[in-house]
């Protein structure tokens, strides 16, 4: 959730656009339908048939943000409300308990608030809200979850996201980009370029901090340096330094070749590591997630061929805060790495991808000092859904009590709507097992407009491919049916299950009465490091063997049409839609959204 609450305007205008390609995809379908000689021409669905799927698709209760305090005894989560968002805190054990947070002067007024931090024992809740000036800037407010009215701490102008207390609980810090006209990031719609490009009006994103003992709202003290954009960043240990992602200006440009840094509060920026610069399996790729370990001499993060900044995968690195060559502690593990936090300085958890399923898993290191080595074990998975995870800041993250024996986080499928769950732990010295429990039912007695998914699996070239495949609503086996293969972005990304979807999704097109296939081919996360590299220089030719591998087993087991089987997606996605077509006759309709035609120019 972002601090400025905007829309950008290029992505409101795409929303026409997207409903004229679904129109033209689902009519060409349909046309190229007169070809079988065994089912006739269906009509064409119309624009208020699209809108009555679109209402079905928004069906269910959606939530934010989910943060569980360092105690494990409160919950606090993020609710849509009319006018704006609102902040619940409840006990863990009750959520229909829950009591309303706010910076609002009067019950009656709504605003929109969110980004959610607990303080370090538990006793106050940071948050950043507009009720100041509803509808515009939004400033970082204290709550002490009791009778005294909730402070304002900033008198803030810019964009603002992701507060941290520090481990001392004096400061809250937090992602600042002073004078903002737009959030930050390259996926984010920007101005028109005027005058000097990559020089004149540059938007650069800071690490900023905000007293908490503050006796009035002021300008926050800006940490970071001004010529870092700063992407991701944690407090050290001691609450005197900051660990973060940076990369020069403009910041949409460089995320790609961004490095890690350290830097004590009030002095100057270091490079503890530089991914073009090191040699090994990280040469050249992406790092995030810096996390500091609670010694403060080793920092984790995660490491690999990523395409966007926030889409996070790959392996589980660590290097010294000091500096130093980076290990890799799951060389060849087949997952995708996504989140990770501390538990010791022997132990990690980390949120992956797995094939199909999000999973949390505890990592051990062990030193031998004599011996100079440093071996990894991981142990089985503490949870393993087919679905997807997250508490609402970063990619797969997870909120977690200060004892690790709590992880809260939000979770869906394409058939089940979200909910609040908590995995709760036993010691590692006792037999207690580890369980989950569902916390929420917001949305108890919804069920999908769509029809049912399934994880598939197949063999393309030496890989094991994996991908959803999504039945046409009301389905009949007696029937034949079309079939749209939807691409997923990226490509270092991958499709999870997950609840509802916007017009070109899977569910939108079942709705339609339709098979939907979303393959996860080579490039996507979820199988390691080696999958995700193994379309490296060859964009379109493995991975539209993987896609087209995929048709072959959807139509070698469900009644599909071949003469109605079509190709759509967005980014990465359109970039194979267009591609395919030149390659294959396999498809008889084609839709490609903000996709790569012309790679010199685009470079």
């Amino acid at each position: 959730m972002s601090g400025m609450f905007q829309t950008p305007l290029r992505n409101r205008l795409r929303v026409g656009s997207i409903i004229g390609a679904a129109l033209f995809l689902c009519a060409a379908f349909n046309a190229s339908g007169a070809l079988a000689q065994d089912a006739p021409p269906a009509k064409a669905p119309d624009r208020p048939s699209i809108d009555e799927v679109l209402r079905g698709l928004s069906r269910g209760r959606t939530v934010g943000q989910v943060a569980v305090s360092p105690d494990g005894k409160r919950l606090a989560w993020i609710e849509w409300a009319t006018g704006g968002t609102e902040i619940r805190v409840a006990p863990v054990s009750d959520l229909k308990k829950s009591d309303r947070v706010t910076a609002a002067a009067k019950p009656e007024q709504h605003c929109h608030e969110g980004d959610l931090a607990w303080s370090p024992k538990s006793s106050a809740l940071a948050f950043f809200s507009d009720c100041a000036v509803p509808g515009d800037q939004t400033d970082l407010y204290l709550s002490t979850l009791e009778a005294k009215p909730v402070r304002r701490l900033t008198e803030l102008k810019g964009y603002v996201e992701a507060p941290a207390f520090s481990p001392d609980g004096k400061s809250v810090a937090f992602l600042y980009v002073e004078g903002a006209t737009r959030p930050a990031g390259a996926l984010a719609a920007m101005k028109p370029p005027a005058g000097v490009i990559g020089e004149d009006g540059v938007e650069i994103q800071r690490v900023a901090l905000a007293d908490t003992n503050a006796p009035k709202p002021g300008p926050p003290v800006l940490a970071s340096p001004a010529n870092l954009h700063v992407y991701e960043f944690d407090w050290s240990p001691d609450s005197k330094a900051l660990a973060y992602v940076a990369a020069d200006p403009p910041g949409e440009n460089n995320w790609w070749v961004a490095k890690l840094y350290t830097q004590a509060l009030g002095g100057d920026a270091k490079v503890v590591l530089a991914p073009a610069e090191v040699k090994g399996s990280l040469h050249g790729f992406q790092i995030a997630v810096p996390r500091w370990s609670p010694d403060g001499k080793t920092i984790a993060f995660i490491g690999g061929l990523m395409s966007d900044q926030g889409a996070t995968g790959g392996d589980i690195w660590t290097v010294s805060a000091d500096g130093g060559a980076p290990r890799n502690l799951s060389p060849g593990r087949p997952t995708s790495a996504a989140w990770l936090e501390w538990e010791s300085n022997d132990d990690l958890f980390v949120s992956e991808l797995a094939g199909g399923n999000s999973q949390l898993i505890r990592l051990h290191i062990d030193v031998d000092i004599a011996a100079k080595t440093i071996t990894t074990t991981f142990d089985p998975p503490i949870f393993s859904i087919p679905g997807s995870v997250g508490d609402g800041r970063l990619e797969m993250s997870l909120s977690a009590s200060a004892d690790h024996s709590l992880f809260v986080y939000k979770s869906s499928t394409f058939d089940s709507p979200e909910e609040f769950y908590a995995a709760k732990l036993g010691r590692k010295s006792s037999e207690e097992l580890t369980f989950s429990t569902q916390l929420s039912h917001f949305n108890e007695g919804v069920e999908p407009a769509w029809g049912k998914s399934v994880s598939l699996s197949w063999t393309s070239d030496t890989f094991q491919v994996q991908g959803w495949l999504t039945m046409p609503k009301d389905y009949d086996p007696g029937k034949k049916y079309p079939l749209i293969v939807l691409v997923h972005g990226g490509p270092a990304a991958a499709e999870v299950s997950h609840w509802g979807g916007g017009i070109l999704s899977a569910p939108a097109f079942s709705a339609l009465g339709y098979f939907v296939l979303q393959p996860n081919p080579r490039g996507s996360f979820g199988q390691g490091e080696e999958f995700t590299q193994a379309n490296r220089k060859d964009f379109g030719y493995g991975d539209l063997r993987d896609i087209l591998a995929g048709v072959d087993t959807v139509e070698a087991q469900y009644p599909i049409d071949p003469n109605r089987v079509g190709l759509t997606g967005w980014s990465y996605g359109g970039f194979m839609t267009m591609f395919a077509v030149t390659q294959t006759q396999r498809f008889k309709a084609a839709v490609a959204g903000a996709g790569i035609s012309d790679w010199q120019s685009y470079y």
